[in-house]
């Protein structure tokens, strides 16, 4: 028996690192595991059905039930199939774990439209467009009366709470899905679903080329802090029934750490009751600076 036993749960990116890690041990709770992966290298290219179809195995070999999605989940209509194609196959749909993403690093002021597009297209849009067609199936049962205790597990980054030097558009990104994570939540609560994300970090081929030192393996024997498989038990635990009553909430996890993280919040003010005059905002925005809390600094800044 396992915490998700008879859940049918959708993972985007699925093939490699996290997306494979957190396929795998929803499985292995008794999840059925649509497993979602274009299969392309790092720049997009060369698109192939293997490593999805290599994690349905192993699933399979386990005794597990899982299928094979190599739906573009950045399209609206095929993201709309690829939800349709867990109802079919499954009988239902319980839980979407949007992993799959890119990066094109590159420092600002060198980055290119394309870039921009690629990056926010796969991750805004790869975000956007499964979990709108599973809210879509989700209300149509709530307002038939069926019970619904529905899970969208997203997946930001620190990049996107921080920000990271070098890496402006999978930051900002990262920072809408975050945004993306409070609304889902919001809107979607009255109607049986939570939404919540990850910022993790963990070894994967995006990460080994951005920070190898980082994500080097370590000796046999030792505890690997950068191994995906961390990250997945916590994963696994916010598409189970157990999480019900957590919404809203993003979660750094690295190794054995689980943390949340607090986001923009209403600081220090000051209010005159009456109109600035440009002269007169110098000296209230430096007070208010002096109580506001420092910021966490942009990883790889200074």
């Amino acid at each position: 028996m396992g915490i998700c036993d008879g859940r049918v749960v959708i993972v985007t990116g699925a093939g490699r690192g996290l997306g494979r890690a957190h396929a795998l041990a929803f499985a292995e709770q008794g999840a059925k595991v649509v497993v979602n992966d274009l299969g392309v290298a790092q720049d997009g290219s060369d698109p192939s059905d293997t490593p999805a179809q290599q994690v349905v195995d192993e699933i399979v070999a386990a005794g597990g039930e899982a299928i094979t999605s190599s739906h573009d989940v950045a399209d609206w209509d095929a993201a709309g199939e690829m939800v349709q194609s867990a109802i079919d196959t499954f009988g239902g749909l319980d839980v979407v774990v949007n992993n799959a993403g890119i990066v094109r690093d590159r420092m600002f002021v060198n980055s290119e439209q394309s870039e921009w597009e690629a990056v926010l297209r796969v991750h805004v849009m790869g975000h956007a467009a499964p979990s709108r067609h599973a809210a879509t199936y989700w209300r149509a049962r709530s307002k038939a009366g069926e019970p619904v205790d529905a899970r969208i597990i997203n997946t930001s980054s620190g990049a996107g709470l921080m920000g990271s030097i070098a890496q402006a558009a999978y930051s900002a990104a990262k920072g809408a899905i975050a945004s993306l994570t409070l609304v889902q939540a919001a809107e979607l609560g009255r109607i049986g679903v939570t939404a919540n994300a990850l910022a993790p970090a963990a070894r994967t081929r995006m990460t080994e080329e951005a920070f190898a030192d980082m994500m080097a393996e370590v000796d046999e024997g030792a505890f690997d802090a950068m191994a995906p498989e961390n990250v997945s038990p916590l994963v696994v635990w916010l598409g189970s029934p157990e999480s019900a009553d957590v919404t809203g909430r993003v979660f750094e996890v690295e190794g054995g750490i689980i943390g949340i993280a607090e986001g923009f919040r209403h600081g220090p003010r000051f209010d005159k009751g009456a109109r600035w005059d440009p002269a007169e905002v110098g000296p209230v925005v430096a007070d208010l600076l002096q109580e506001a809390t420092p910021p966490t600094p942009v990883y790889g800044a200074g």
